[in-house]
């Protein structure tokens, strides 16, 4: 019963992306929509795209893209099964999509990337490791991407600049989670958005529930996207439910300021 229904749910998804298109694509929240938004106003290039962490690639940040809008994307995961349930999704599909089995760490990125041939100017990349998503982001070169989506620890709140540990085997799972949510992984907001401004990034939007963050190139539609306050982006209940009960466990583990 377990196989069906997931194969029920793989042509169900294939069927309403074939018929209905876009609007049907499924990222987590509303990410499909900020980022059909953001590409209207910043215009495309080489519509290419990049997933780190993209689980099975139907439900993921880049899933409409590659699906329906003729983008290539490479889609990195490394859980053997939703990689191969994945790749049997694009197939039928006909996605324009490369999907590979990999675990990633800061050294293995950007050969991974080169590898598959995914280097210079890339129209999005999109992180969602739960867990080392900073270290990962901070070590990628060979790629540009003029779009950055990365999933941010909200539970941090906008004050503290914190992330987890680098380690090449960190898994969130070996810390406390809430209700399957990870508490103990990837980064602040305020973390993430220092980072940006190395890298030469502006923070400019953020998903409904506020844990996932949109970034865009410096110099890429400055006027037609501008910079957000990172305390702008905490009101949701879930942010403030996060911030009060799920915080207090983890807050003695050892973060690490950045």
């Amino acid at each position: 019963m377990r196989r069906l229904s997931r194969l029920t749910r793989d042509l169900f998804t294939e069927v309403r992306l074939r018929i209905f298109g876009a609007a049907c694509a499924h990222s987590q929240t509303n990410e499909d929509e900020i980022l059909r938004s953001l590409f209207a106003r910043l215009g495309v290039t080489n519509r290419v795209c990049v997933e780190i962490c993209a689980g099975d690639g139907i439900e993921c940040n880049t899933a409409r893209l590659v699906t329906h809008d003729g983008w290539r994307g490479l889609l990195v995961d490394g859980n053997e099964r939703l990689v191969d349930r994945g790749r049997r999704f694009h197939g039928r599909m006909g996605s324009a999509a490369t999907i590979v089995r990999a675990w990633v760490t800061r050294d293995s990125v950007n050969a991974l990337l080169t590898t598959h041939g995914f280097t210079g100017v890339v129209d999005l990349l999109s992180l969602d490791l739960d867990g080392v998503d900073y270290w990962i982001w901070n070590a990628i070169t060979v790629i540009e991407p003029r779009v950055v989506v990365l999933e941010y620890q909200d539970i941090l709140g906008p004050e503290r600049s914190w992330t987890v540990p680098y380690s090449d085997s960190f898994s969130a799972r070996d810390y406390p989670m809430t209700n399957g949510a990870p508490n103990f992984g990837g980064a602040s907001l305020t973390a993430f958005t220092k980072l940006a401004r190395r890298k030469g990034y502006r923070l400019v939007a953020i998903n409904t529930l506020g844990y996932n963050a949109f970034f865009v190139r410096n110099g890429v539609g400055d006027a037609e996207v501008p910079e957000i306050d990172v305390r702008s982006c905490f009101g949701h209940p879930h942010n403030i439910r996060g911030m009060a009960e799920r915080f207090p466990t983890v807050a003695h583990l050892p973060w690490q300021e950045v």
